[in-house]
């Protein structure tokens, strides 16, 4: 059951995959995902250098031997070295799955293919990855605006930007934004991507590498408590909403210049704050479906729930009539 073009071109058991996330997405986290069936990925955007990526590339290997992948955010003057760097060191250490985001992978899908990777790219707008789909790429992930992160300028939720992705592309589609439970989960396959990503959920467990008072904290949010920050600097960014992501609203409404909100959403900012536990003066990126978060439990005990919830909603559906 829950077999699809995902799980076949991955290798993996279960069409779930773990949404790279900053500072969070390293060895522990992205290795409990692949062994409890799933697929990490890693985000190399933690790491400062190609060196320290290829530390945390075997630390994770010698956690698991399932797959796992590496995403590459491709961002100008996010890196001050090359991308190609980036690419040299993962494919080099054996990582047969890479994934891009940020701008076109065009540039780099030579070099996966030539080393017999599997490319997958990861966007918010249907034209960006009907080009990821052009320039060669094997799956494409499309994001809705509940997502954590940078969902987009545009603020399309999934249950739109799915389907329209799907009948878009041939290549196999993953759903991401908003989705954390087999609800979610079983809704993305009817609406015909075949896997999930899946940020936020993987962020509040107990592999994930910050505080447990960021944790707690939440588990006691609702489906209304993100806002999106950045949209004035084409940049849009859903983070929790709290007194320090409401001045950078209020700042950005008023016409606030780069210049003056680099200081408000530097990534240290978030990174002190998963390190000591002290959110109030942080930009922390989560999803509308921190909403449905209430517990903190393993890897594991995630997948294996949505696994067996999703098996009792499909025959909840059968007995409707639907096969």
């Amino acid at each position: 059951m829950f077999s699809t073009r995902i799980t076949k071109l991955l290798g993996i058991q279960y069409p779930i995959l773990a949404g790279p996330m900053a500072y969070i997405s390293g060895p522990e986290l992205v290795s409990a995902v692949s062994e409890a069936g799933g697929l990490g990925i890693m985000a190399s955007l933690s790491y400062p250098t190609p060196e320290a990526l290829v530390e945390a590339i075997r630390q994770t290997k010698a956690l698991t031997k399932k797959p796992f992948a590496v995403n590459i955010t491709l961002l100008p003057a996010a890196r001050p070295v090359k991308y190609e760097d980036y690419f040299q060191a993962t494919l080099n250490e054996g990582v047969r799955i890479v994934e891009t985001s940020g701008r076109s992978p065009e540039p780099y899908i030579h070099m996966l293919k030539n080393a017999g990777a599997i490319a997958l790219h990861r966007a918010t707008r249907t034209r960006d990855i009907l080009t990821a789909e052009r320039a060669g790429v094997d799956a494409v992930t499309i994001l809705g605006t509940e997502a954590a992160g940078h969902p987009g300028q545009e603020e399309v939720g999934t249950m739109v930007r799915v389907p329209v992705a799907v009948n878009a592309v041939k290549v196999p589609v993953i759903a991401g934004g908003g989705i954390a439970d087999a609800h979610g989960f079983v809704a993305a396959l009817a609406l015909g991507a075949e896997g999930v990503l899946m940020g936020s959920r993987f962020m509040v467990s107990r592999e994930a590498n910050i505080h447990d008072n960021v944790k707690k904290w939440l588990c006691g949010l609702t489906e209304a408590d993100t806002i999106l920050i950045q949209k004035s600097i084409k940049n849009a960014s859903r983070v929790v909403r709290n007194p320090h992501t409401l001045k950078i609203l209020e700042m950005e409404n008023r016409g606030a210049t780069l210049e003056e909100l680099l200081p408000m959403i530097s990534g240290a900012r978030g990174r002190n704050a998963y390190a000591t536990g002290e959110f109030d003066e942080a930009n922390i990126s989560v999803g509308q479906c921190v909403g449905l978060l209430s517990d903190i439990p393993t890897v594991k005990e995630i997948i294996d729930r949505i696994i067996n919830e999703a098996k009792v909603i499909m025959k909840r559906l059968h007995t409707l009539g639907v096969d």
